[in-house]
């Protein structure tokens, strides 16, 4: 008797193609700005709305590929950050730096405390004049400017979070005998990451709301370059694309920053990615 024979070209079985679903929550989140655009580029088209005024999103979109194929904007963004992140590092610096000072010791708090306190207060716009009397019109103010912003959100989360320690972890590194400075490393720093982490994502907030004061100072390149030219010649689609890169480079920002976050805090047993 013959056995008899498998037919291997054809499959055993038929794969079923799934589709791919979005959540009905995030198709009810994105009804509202759809209809929103739709609305803006109804009233674009119809003359309602005036292009001196707000140009319609297609305009827009038309714009930002222009402004990205002859490396206008690409420029810009590579002139901001450059800006931005030298800024934020020696704000974040400063921050950080003085936070531990002022944290760890009574007389650090007493010294340096105050005067963050008075200075936190002061306007970014009020300081403009008094930056370029003190640096000039270069890239000095606009880097500085920027960094005194970002200083304050880190200097009093990461302080807040020093303070905030729970003291009995203090006791226990004392019955450990630990030093003052595995103290600090082993039980105040990893205590306070998560404020700290906190202020991190404000001070990059806030370095780039930063970064649009600061590029009002007399700048001739970058995307507040950009953006007041355009104004000059009424081109709002050109002031419209700088707004949302100034946005998109926030969002992403503070992506990264959330992504670090669940990574660094991953130990606490309450924290939920």
């Amino acid at each position: 008797m013959s056995a008899p024979s498998l037919d291997l070209a054809r499959p055993a079985g038929r794969v079923r193609n799934v589709p791919i679903r979005l959540p009905r929550g995030a198709l009810v989140r994105l009804a509202s700005p759809l209809a929103l655009l739709v609305l803006w580029q109804l009233a674009g088209t119809t003359g309602l709305l005036p292009e001196r005024l707000l140009a319609a999103p297609s305009t827009i979109a038309a714009t930002a590929l222009d402004l990205v194929q002859d490396g206008t904007l690409t420029g810009a963004i590579g002139v901001s950050l450059r800006r931005a992140v030298l800024g934020f590092l020696l704000g974040a610096a400063a921050g950080v730096g003085l936070a531990l000072v002022a944290g760890l010791s009574r007389l650090g708090e007493h010294a340096v405390d105050p005067p963050m306190q008075m200075l936190r207060a002061l306007p970014l716009f009020g300081l403009i004049p008094l930056f370029i009397l003190w640096f000039g019109i270069g890239e000095t103010p606009k880097v500085a400017l920027v960094a005194f912003g970002v200083a304050f959100p880190l200097y009093l989360n990461t302080y807040a979070g020093i303070r905030g320690v729970d003291a009995k972890l203090a006791e226990l590194g004392r019955v450990l005998r630990l030093g003052r400075t595995a103290l600090i490393r082993h039980i105040v720093l990893p205590g306070a990451l998560p404020q700290t982490l906190v202020g991190l994502r404000q001070s990059l907030g806030v370095a780039w709301l930063a970064l649009i004061v600061a590029e009002q100072i007399n700048a001739d390149r970058g995307l507040g370059f950009m953006i007041n030219d355009a104004r000059e010649f009424l081109r709002t689609d050109v002031v419209v694309v700088g707004l949302l890169t100034y946005a998109l480079l926030g969002l992403l920002t503070d992506a990264f920053v959330r992504l670090l976050e669940r990574r660094a805090l991953a130990w606490r047993h309450e924290f939920r990615a």
